[in-house]
């Protein structure tokens, strides 16, 4: 019965969103090149605010954990698990505050209306992922850079998604390359779970009544020794904060 109703719902949804998408993409742009780099940040939170509510039709809730504040002027490594393509617009809203820039596959950067202007203007490092190695050194260069202005950063250490409430183990390269050049940022654990349950059947129909949970971990600073130590703790308190 649940998937049944799941194609209307999924019809209307893609409408939505679709819709969205191309409407923002105009707006963005008019921000981007009119008005700077403030107005362009603040289009870019009002579409994800829209995005979620577009996954509201699915019937899909959202539920933030985060016992504590940011601090100002103070820039981040967000750490997270990678259930699904629906984990960006909910990390986006509730890390607006932060407004981190993301670390993202290179095909991302072409053919997506909104998406693919953002991530190609300065909110993301678009890697190669059949280049390791240079992709390891272009995340270094962008940590770089966000460590001149004192910003943040998502990055998802399983390398993909995992379409599934089983992650995958953590490739902590590209993780040790951001600490390596941000040394005065602090680590910030992200837990999501259930986001993989819109992607259930595939994409469509699209999964219903998920309720996708954020916990977000208190900061901790990063050490001048023992690294692997703390990221590996790092994973499992990921790792262990999943439910259903």
């Amino acid at each position: 019965m649940a998937k049944l109703l799941a194609y209307p719902l999924s019809v209307l949804y893609y409408l939505f969103f679709g819709f969205t998408l191309i409407l923002f993409d105009g707006i963005q742009r008019i921000c981007y090149y009119n008005f700077g780099f403030r107005a362009h940040r603040a289009s870019i939170i009002v579409l994800n605010f829209l995005l979620l509510r577009c996954l509201n039709i699915l019937g899909t809730r959202f539920t933030l954990e985060c016992p504590f504040d940011f601090e100002k002027n103070q820039s981040y490594i967000f750490v997270a698990n990678h259930q699904s393509t629906y984990d960006i617009p909910p990390l986006i809203w509730y890390l607006r505050k932060s407004y981190p820039k993301f670390v993202g596959k290179k095909e991302l950067g072409k053919g997506i209306p909104s998406i693919s202007f953002n991530l190609r203007n300065g909110s993301a490092v678009l890697i190669d992922r059949k280049n390791p190695k240079q992709a390891l050194q272009d995340i270094k260069t962008f940590g770089e850079k966000l460590a001149t202005t004192n910003s943040s950063i998502v990055i998802f250490p399983e390398g993909t998604r995992s379409n599934s409430p089983k992650p995958k183990p953590f490739r902590l390269g590209g993780l040790k390359q951001l600490i390596e050049v941000m040394p005065q940022a602090k680590l910030v654990g992200i837990t999501i779970t259930n986001s993989w349950k819109l992607s259930r059947y595939g994409y469509f129909p699209m999964g219903i009544g998920a309720n996708i949970k954020l916990k977000i971990h208190p900061p901790i600073a990063i050490p001048k020794d023992n690294i692997e130590d703390t990221l590996q703790q790092l994973e499992q308190k990921i790792k262990g904060a999943m439910t259903s």
